[in-house]
């Protein structure tokens, strides 16, 4: 059965001056303010859709390596992943950087990303980024 999401965005005044807020409406969490700065300039105490979709990427892809890893027979003890999204004004999201350091008993650092790998394609917020670049820096944590 499929499932919706919701947020809303709602902004006012032109886009390099303007600014506006986003609401995490279907978990209720919270609103949060966005500017054109918050996606340009160093971060702040506002969000963008970049780091938005960061935290989306690194919450799916966590999941989708947790589940490969346990049908494979080693579930993790713990996955530690980052998403680096880039913007590019002019040109767009250009890609997504993911390092993932996990534990995991019992598997050797070759076969941990293998699956890391295979998680990078099959993750759905990947699927939802092509047309960008996606990377992976995987290893066990020491």
């Amino acid at each position: 059965m499929a499932t919706v999401r919701t947020a809303n965005a709602y902004w006012e005044g032109p886009l390099l001056s303007g600014a506006g807020k986003v609401s995490l409406d279907s978990s209720g969490l919270g609103t949060f303010d966005v500017t054109w700065a918050a996606r340009t300039e160093p971060p702040t105490d506002k969000t963008s859709p970049e780091e938005l979709i960061a935290a989306a990427h690194s919450t799916c892809y966590s999941m989708a390596l947790s589940h490969a890893l346990a049908q494979a027979g080693t579930p993790p003890e713990r996955l530690d992943t980052r998403a680096d999204v880039t913007f590019q004004p002019g040109e767009g999201i250009t890609g997504s950087h993911i390092t993932v350091r996990g534990r995991v008993p019992g598997m050797s650092e070759a076969d941990f990303v293998a699956a890391a790998e295979a998680a990078k394609v099959g993750c759905p917020v990947s699927k939802a980024l092509t047309g960008t670049t996606i990377t992976l820096d995987a290893a066990l944590a020491s």
